[in-house]
């Protein structure tokens, strides 16, 4: 899982000037997805979510920080999509950025079902590519002076398969790339912390424009390091390979990286922090060579929320009661799948927003007592032209699905 990477920031997606070899032939050899949601268009609820299985009207973390600032972590109840493989015998992971849990509470991942974590628990920590320390279990782990944490993640990783490459395995690999440094950013105005900016130097951009591609093509090379060990272990043809981000991609105000050279958002409208495709819509690329054919390309529509479920289906067990989630085993597998009727977001900065996708319509509403939008996708995949006045009852219908799927929460309430 990638961290701010935007919908058109890899080849295959349509990225014209930033290189993303591996990740390009990765979506030759699987399936690339073309409708595929993160939870929310920021870090922590993202995660939460996938982690959970519920959607963002259900689950216990809602924001990167609640409405009285503060960090909520995830609860000893709260069952993970790691506990889930740990159940069917898996070894478990997660390396990089977690973001649901401080140190010392329930949320931490050890508590949470992963037998090895490396990284950071903090995301504001995570902001920091030359950090102090990360944490190893629940041990604070000192770095050497000038490490980036980055390769480090990736050390991390390979070090991980081959550890564990005699059994079933489940890995989380949360890279922090491309997301900035947004202290430094305020401080310098290039936020974008990288070691250097090849292969793009002599190319006439800003200094943030060439970090950001460098980061995105560091990240495609360490993603290539990973199949390659995979093959070299013979263990490639039965692991399934899974590439995604947790939200669309970053403004000015974080980085002083500009989306509009790269079209990061491809062709949708908003970033992260809008319930707008460009928040919300993500790549999703999966290579498992002994089960997916490979040079497919799909338009089904699942979310970040369904990989509790397709991952239980996989293995064979059930969810729990509280996943929102459906497998998608079959449409992983390039097969005829059932869908979601709909499905729902919501966003609680500045204020409480909402939207939800049902088929071909998308309804956006940015205020708990703004009007609501309505779009019509497959004509409209940018949506700039509100059909509400149009369709008033198809509106009051999405607007019942919406009340319907939000349970209030203490920590983000409705204002």
């Amino acid at each position: 899982m990638a961290d701010d990477l935007g919908y058109g920031d890899l080849g295959s997606y349509g990225q014209r000037y930033i290189r993303t070899p591996q990740l390009d032939r990765m979506a030759r050899q699987g399936i690339r997805f073309t409708q595929f949601y993160a939870a929310s268009p920021v870090c922590a609820p993202s995660r939460a979510s996938f982690m959970t299985g519920q959607h963002q009207g259900h689950a216990h973390i809602r924001g990167n920080t609640s409405l009285k600032r503060e960090r909520v972590p995830l609860r000893p109840g709260d069952i993970t999509i790691a506990e889930i493989l740990k159940g069917a015998g898996y070894r478990t992971g997660v390396i990089g950025k977690w973001g649901l849990g401080e140190p010392g509470t329930s949320g931490i991942p050890n508590r949470q079902g992963f037998d090895y974590w490396f990284g950071y628990l903090n995301q504001g920590h995570a902001h920091n590519y030359y950090p102090d320390y990360l944490w190893r279990n629940e041990e604070q782990v000192s770095l050497k002076q000038g490490t980036y944490s980055h390769d480090l993640f990736t050390a991390e990783a390979l070090e991980f398969i081959r550890r564990e490459r005699m059994a079933p395995f489940f890995l989380y690999l949360a890279y922090t790339i491309p997301h900035a440094n947004n202290e430094l950013g305020r401080e310098t105005g290039n936020g974008m912390q990288v070691p250097d900016d090849s292969p793009y130097t002599i190319e006439p951009w800003s200094p943030q424009q060439k970090n950001y591609a460098a980061m995105v093509t560091r990240l495609d090379a360490d993603v290539g390091k990973i199949l390659a060990l995979l093959a070299d272990l013979n263990l490639d043809q039965n692991t399934l390979v899974l590439f995604t981000t947790d939200n669309g991609p970053q403004g000015l105000d974080e980085g002083g990286y500009d989306l509009k050279l790269f079209g990061s958002n491809g062709p949708f409208r908003g970033q992260k922090r809008d319930l707008y495709e460009g928040g919300i819509r993500v790549p999703l690329i999966a290579r498992w060579p002994a089960r997916i054919k490979p040079g497919q390309v799909s338009d089904h529509i699942w979310t970040q929320w369904d990989f509790m479920a397709t991952a239980a289906d996989l293995v064979g067990l059930k969810p729990p009661r509280e996943s929102d989630g459906m497998s998608m085993s079959r449409a992983l597998l390039g097969r005829r799948q059932k869908g979601h009727k709909y499905v729902y977001f919501e966003f609680h900065e500045p204020t409480f927003a909402q939207a939800l996708r049902m088929g071909r319509w998308k309804a956006v509403r940015r205020g708990p007592n703004a009007p609501v939008e309505l779009f019509d996708l497959q004509t409209d995949i940018g949506e700039q032209k509100d059909l509400s006045l149009a369709h008033p009852q198809l509106v009051s219908q999405m607007i019942e699905l919406m009340t319907h799927e939000h349970i209030e929460s203490e920590h983000w309430p409705t204002l």
